[in-house]
């Protein structure tokens, strides 16, 4: 939603000018202050207080692309952009005003999602997303629980966190550390379903290869739930649960790779190289082609241990006698 169309007459050096009074760094009143607080109908003036008391005061440099980035997850943003502002506003001496300037800016051009007014978005969603090619970003919670992030993923939760109850939401793959509270259990929206524990260590993927949740259990107790409740199973240590539109389904897990991704370390006695690569695809983000489907039948029994794709493919086509080309992102192994 887009702020009210009167103050789309203001220029970048007004907007600049507004962002030294909302900081503090202009004390004295102005014309155009007393004209922005006329026009500004949806009250962002205010919001900006209130969303300023949520930065460090004593944070000497602070970075405007994470800073706006921040406040649209906060006011539920969806879209994390890089925000490109005049180069002048990132002149400005006070923390406070150069935020307050890249947001302000934005709300003059009309591109912003500023408008905050009856939207509760105060009560500020923090979320935390990993890009393409990283794994293991680390969200540290207020009860001192921790989430690990695989690639590709997305963890948010309320700032209220932890006061009333401790629920979350995860989109993508994640492992947990979770603090014992009894009383307050911890609670995360998968999406298709409901994963409730009190205290314990487990993975979540929210879409699996068959587009299920599925869950794995390292230490302690999980339920897993679909949506309403109706439907749910408790997960002991070494299982993996799944939840589509049936009922969950409980196995043990004989994958010791399975939580490989966080540690990037695998281990083989003996695994065909179809196994390895499809785990190298999981854990290093590698796509690697066998242009003879005889190379697949090898057997792998050495570790790899967060070691980079290039080393990796020359340790196999040392092994294998292979050679190799390589297609953007994608690996071709050929036979010498």
């Amino acid at each position: 939603m887009k702020a009210t169309k009167k103050t789309d007459g203001f220029t970048v050096k007004e907007w600049e000018e507004l962002a030294a009074h909302l900081s503090g760094e202009k004390n004295a009143k102005s014309e155009l202050l007393s004209r922005f607080g006329e026009e500004d109908s949806s009250n962002s003036g205010k919001q900006w207080e209130e969303l300023k008391a949520t930065v460090p005061v004593n944070e000497k440099d602070v970075d405007v692309d994470k800073a706006w980035n921040s406040l649209l997850s906060r006011i539920g943003g969806e879209k994390r952009v890089p925000l490109q502002t005049p180069a002048r506003v990132r002149i400005l001496s006070n923390t406070f005003a150069r935020i307050a300037a890249a947001a302000l800016i934005l709300i003059g051009i009309g591109s912003a999602v500023f408008y905050l007014a009856n939207s509760g978005a105060l009560s500020k969603r923090i979320t935390l997303a990993s890009g393409n090619d990283q794994t293991g970003l680390v969200a540290d919670l207020p009860d001192g629980s921790r989430v690990f992030l695989n690639r590709n993923s997305e963890f948010s939760y309320r700032s209220n966190f932890g006061k009333k109850g401790r629920n979350v939401k995860l989109t993508g793959e994640a492992f947990f550390e979770i603090s014992p509270d009894k009383a307050k259990p911890f609670i995360i929206d998968a999406g298709k379903a409901r994963i409730k524990v009190v205290g314990t260590s487990f993975n979540v993927i929210t879409a699996n290869s068959e587009s299920a949740v599925e869950v794995f259990v390292k230490t302690g107790i999980v339920e897993l739930s679909d949506n309403t409740g109706s439907k749910s199973i408790t997960l002991d240590p070494g299982f993996i649960g799944t939840i589509n539109s049936d009922m969950p389904e409980k196995r043990a897990n004989n994958n010791v790779n399975y939580l490989a991704w966080k540690d990037r370390r695998l281990d083989y006695n003996g695994q065909k190289l179809d196994v390895v690569f499809r785990d190298l695809k999981r854990v290093y983000n590698m796509e690697i082609v066998a242009d003879d489907n005889e190379i697949l039948e090898n057997s792998w029994t050495s570790p790899i241990d967060n070691q980079s794709p290039d080393t990796i493919i020359q340790v196999i086509c040392v092994s294998f006698n292979l050679s190799f080309s390589k297609d953007g992102n994608v690996y071709h192994l050929l036979k010498k």
